[in-house]
């Protein structure tokens, strides 16, 4: 038997005060003035459970403007230019004199499969940092490619110790050779 049906019965059938009847089940005495008055007025019915949702939305985007949202992600597409929410949104607002939030340009564009959705990318909590116990018990080599502004290319050689990251070489080279790391290592010993 449903909390509803035994509150209705403690009242009406019982005839105990609705305030009795709250403090005895656990439940607001508003709820059950509610319940009481929905039996009166349609019988078993009452004992139905209801919808929460509103019977209306004043506030939801018409059907017009949806239509254009979803056109103006193809026109800007086709384009090539951005096609994100802001900048739907941005025109909407610029050339249509129609403000729609972000978000909700968002959640229409991904309702009508527009938005093709990113891969699903490693948490950062599972990437495993490698870190010597103690200082200079090992050392790493990387080496980067850099252009200068004159458009000369450059490789750049840096030494790290593993436990404090700290730089222990930084050099710059034409190009990076075995001879040139061997010997950088040398120097850093």
């Amino acid at each position: 038997m449903s909390k509803a049906r035994v509150v209705i019965s403690a009242v009406v059938v019982e005839g105990r005060s609705q305030a009795e009847v709250a403090r005895a089940y656990g439940v607001s005495k508003g709820w059950v003035s509610r319940l009481v008055a929905r039996y009166r007025a349609e019988g078993d019915a009452a004992f139905e459970p209801r919808s929460r949702r509103p019977k209306t939305s004043p506030n939801a985007v018409d059907a017009d403007t949806v239509d254009l949202i979803v056109r103006l992600r193809k026109e800007l597409a086709e384009q090539g230019l951005d096609a994100g929410p802001d900048t739907i949104a941005w025109h909407l607002h610029q050339h249509h004199g129609r403000t729609v939030s972000r978000a909700t340009v968002s959640r229409y564009l991904m309702r009508h499969g527009l938005v093709v959705p990113e891969p699903k990318k490693r948490p950062r909590s599972s990437y495993i940092r490698f870190q010597a116990a103690l200082p200079n018990e090992t050392w790493q080599a990387d080496f980067t490619h850099y252009r200068l502004a004159d458009g000369t290319d450059t490789e750049i050689l840096s030494w790290l110790d593993d436990h404090s990251r700290y730089a222990l070489s930084v050099t710059a080279h034409a190009r990076v050779t075995g001879p040139i790391v061997r010997d950088t290592f040398r120097a850093a010993v």
